[in-house]
């Protein structure tokens, strides 16, 4: 089903989570984040690294900052394609690789539990940058009864993002887009502006 872009063309930065999912997707995907129109601060998911860290059974405190350590291993994999790196929540003047474990460890802004990912945290990176946010999946979005939800103004449930994540943009209001990053033409037509199949959360759009 094709939806518009919530947020339509921008100069603002935009917060875009690259999901682990996607990394055999990197050569492809990186050159087409890299020509957005905006400046894009890219927050990696955990992929492979982050499955390690669930196979070996720890305590939870140490399990999220294993867990977030992951997320700068796939950043430094995404920035291996030539797009830089910072570890501070900053809006960037250039795209560029959140390294969050650095920033984390000084917030520590959300709970030690599996109900938080790398969703969560793009979004908590978002809310503080009172900047949109894009998941990047390997699905289309969220699905209701075998169809895609346009929109989603209300939590719903769904293992498509973390437990946390819708709670917390309708909460803080972060206007938010999953789309299918395995799709890198999609992608590149979701940043000009175009139409896409993909679920809008939020009421501000």
């Amino acid at each position: 089903m094709v939806r518009a872009s919530p947020f339509g063309k921008s100069d603002l930065p935009l917060v875009v989570k690259v999901g682990g999912s996607l990394r055999r997707y990197l050569p492809e995907l990186v050159p087409v984040l890299s020509a957005a129109p905006q400046p894009l601060l890219i927050v990696p998911g955990g992929g492979v690294f982050a499955d390690a860290v669930r196979e070996s059974h720890t305590d939870a405190d140490s399990a999220h900052w294993m867990a977030v350590a992951a997320m700068d291993q796939f950043g430094w994999l995404i920035a291996s394609h030539g797009l830089p790196v910072i570890s501070r929540p900053e809006a960037p003047d250039s795209t560029s690789v959140l390294l969050p474990y650095c920033c984390l460890r000084h917030y520590d802004p959300l709970s030690h539990s599996w109900d938080v990912t790398s969703d969560s945290i793009a979004a908590w990176v978002a809310g503080y940058l009172g900047l949109n946010l894009v998941l990047l999946k390997s699905v289309d979005g969220i699905f209701r009864a075998g169809k895609i939800l346009d929109a989603v103004t209300s939590p719903v449930r769904t293992d498509v993002v973390d437990p946390v994540f819708l709670p917390f943009v309708l909460e803080k209001k972060v206007s938010s887009a999953i789309i299918n990053g395995s799709q890198p033409d999609r992608v590149r037509k979701f940043l000009s502006g175009e139409e896409v199949p993909g679920t809008r959360i939020g009421t501000t759009f």
